[in-house]
């Protein structure tokens, strides 16, 4: 009589998915960078931005209208310079703001290396410290980092970036420039034409605080 096949010994099978979460879920204590960006909030922050600009460059005036020669003329006196230069500053407010950043981008643009070495620094203060979630801190290298030390090498690097390189020279020259123009267009262009409501002057009164609002952006050490 012929026994009965014999079944083969089971095997205990793995599951992959189960084995290699493990490992990633408790594997936080490497010596590497751990600062996990806040990704809502550096949303919230991107799209504030973007409205902050849309609201403000809704304000614009025609350029068109700025730039009309039959309005330019040369001024009396410096006081008659400076009063027109006043109005033209109200009236023009977003397209002046406008010009100052052309000129400013246009000074970083003219040196790659010091627009890379901006760039650096307002990346490392965004991912180290402003958006980084507070329940994660600082580890490099083996050692965590405090809040209050983490503020400290940014701003000592923010120093050393600013004032040992070109950066903060070309920063300053480009808002000179941007100056120098919006000074002489407010100096040479007639405001007789210009009329500024109450509306007007009220917007232009919140125009700053918008442009500033994007920085109370919930999630966000600012």
């Amino acid at each position: 009589m012929a026994s009965a096949p014999t079944q083969p010994p089971l095997l205990p099978v793995t599951n992959p998915t189960a084995a290699g979460s493990a490992p990633a879920s408790g594997g936080g204590g490497g010596g590497g960078l751990d600062a996990p960006i806040a990704t809502p909030a550096f949303r919230l922050f991107m799209s504030r931005i973007s409205e902050s600009a849309r609201r403000s460059l809704s304000d614009r005036r025609p350029w068109a209208e700025m730039v009309d020669r039959s309005a330019f003329s040369r001024p009396d006196s410096l006081s008659d310079a400076t009063s027109r230069l006043r109005r033209n500053l109200t009236y023009f407010r977003v397209n002046y703001t406008a010009v100052v950043a052309f000129a400013l981008a246009a000074s970083l643009l003219a040196h790659p290396f010091s627009l890379l070495i901006l760039l650096g620094v307002l990346a490392a203060w965004c991912f180290l410290y402003i958006f980084r979630a507070s329940d994660q801190p600082v580890a490099l290298f083996g050692r965590t980092f405090s809040d209050r030390e983490t503020l400290l090498g940014l701003i000592v690097a923010s120093l050393v970036a600013f004032f040992f390189t070109p950066v903060a020279s070309l920063i300053i020259s480009g808002m000179l420039v941007g100056g120098a123009i919006v000074a002489a267009h407010g100096a040479f262009r007639m405001p007789e034409d210009l009329f500024l409501d109450e509306s007007d002057a009220a917007s232009g009164n919140s125009a700053a605080q918008g442009l500033l609002s994007f920085l109370g952006a919930p999630g966000s050490r600012v």
